[in-house]
């Protein structure tokens, strides 16, 4: 908050106030008659302010209903005398001051996030605009789509479809920046969502996945997952481009990074968990792919704990929807990946992370609970 002590008002209102008279016929003593002092105390009366210790935040409408304010809050003695001083400043000398105060009070106009989005959405329209330029709008973006009020206003000043238009630039830093602001204005939010879906951006970014520049890969899985997490109408569109096998390819192959692979063992457990929800649709081949449920098995013996925690919870998950497949099933050496995944939580246990080890530890006895009575389902099937 820009904090301005009371006599900068005084200045303000006794400039302007002077001004006004130097170009009226009446022009004369100021504030000389106390009728005048007193319309002008009564109509700042009405005022309500919360500006408190003679601050101000920049709330003013206009110079008038600041200069109404100040006058009911100063003492009137020290305004005559202030604005009979300024009575004697040279004309160029009052413009120059009320130029300075103009400037001051423009400042202190704080642009709302609305205008400041419009702001940074014209920027990235200007074709002629630098590339550090267009960075700076992108970033300014993505601070302001953190919140849901500004991130359901981006589609209503058109700045959807040209973040969406800017997941196709040459520069991969810029791409990579467009898809970050997509999945952090559509988190959690149903109406995003089903803006960027409409807008066909679901397909560019499913693409982008695949992108040989990690940090432009991961960013794109991310708005992937935020677009389609707890929406159907995302994830029918996400399994027509063959989403499934895009996922089962990141799991299964070691070449990607580790953040890539987190990021995806995170979506498959959570359309498993929307799956277990709705259990009105159809089974998809994700849930019953032996690619996927064999090389979840192999992460959840990784060394990353937080990628063994996920990939724990994503088995669980598909454990209790997942078909029956007794070859599957005899075929995955889930009981040895638990065994080896216990012998790390002994290691947690030493180096003072109880706690943890102990929630992992009962993860793993639900897993092997659901895995168990699955098995000796097909045994004595």
């Amino acid at each position: 908050m820009v904090r301005i002590p009371l006599h900068f008002f005084l200045a303000v209102m006794v400039i302007v106030r002077a001004d006004r008279l130097n170009k009226s016929a009446t022009a004369g003593v100021l504030w000389s008659a106390a009728e005048e002092e007193g319309d002008l105390l009564r109509k700042a009366e009405p005022e309500e302010t919360t500006l408190h210790n003679e601050e101000f935040d920049g709330g003013f409408s206009s110079l008038d209903s600041m200069l109404q304010w100040a006058i009911g809050h100063s003492d009137l003695a020290t305004l005559k005398e202030t604005a009979e001083n300024v009575q004697h400043l040279p004309h160029n000398e009052l413009k120059k001051r009320q130029v300075e105060i103009k400037e001051v009070m423009e400042k202190l106009k704080m642009p709302s996030d609305a205008q400041l989005m419009q702001i940074a959405i014209d920027d990235l329209n200007n074709s002629s605009l630098s590339y550090e330029d267009r960075r700076r709008a992108l970033k300014e973006l993505l601070i302001l789509v953190e919140a849901i009020e500004n991130a359901n206003d981006l589609n209503k000043l058109g700045g959807l479809a040209v973040v969406i238009r800017e997941l196709n630039h040459p520069e991969t830093e810029i791409r990579t920046a467009s898809a970050w602001i997509l999945g952090v204005a559509s988190q959690n939010n149903p109406v995003v969502q089903q803006q960027v879906l409409q807008l066909g951006a679901l397909t560019r970014l499913m693409k982008m996945v695949k992108s040989s520049h990690v940090e432009e890969a991961t960013k794109a899985l991310f708005a992937v997952s935020a677009l389609i997490r707890n929406n159907l109408y995302g994830q029918e569109l996400f399994y027509a481009e063959a989403g499934d096998l895009m996922l089962q390819d990141i799991l299964s192959n070691s070449s990607f990074d580790i953040r890539l692979r987190k990021k995806s063992v995170f979506l498959v457990g959570d359309l498993a968990k929307c799956y277990l929800e709705t259990r009105d649709r159809a089974e998809v081949r994700l849930f019953s792919s032996h690619i996927v449920l064999k090389s979840l098995v192999d992460l959840m013996t990784s060394t990353d704990l937080d990628l063994q925690e996920k990939a724990l919870v994503t088995i669980k998950n598909l454990l209790q929807i997942q078909t029956t497949d007794a070859p599957l099933l005899k075929n995955i050496d889930l009981d040895g990946a638990l065994k080896r995944v216990r012998q790390q939580f002994q290691k947690l246990m030493r180096e003072e992370q109880k706690e943890y080890a102990m929630d992992l530890e009962s993860l793993c006895r639900e897993v092997e609970m659901i895995f168990h009575r699955k098995l000796g389902i097909v045994q004595h099937g």
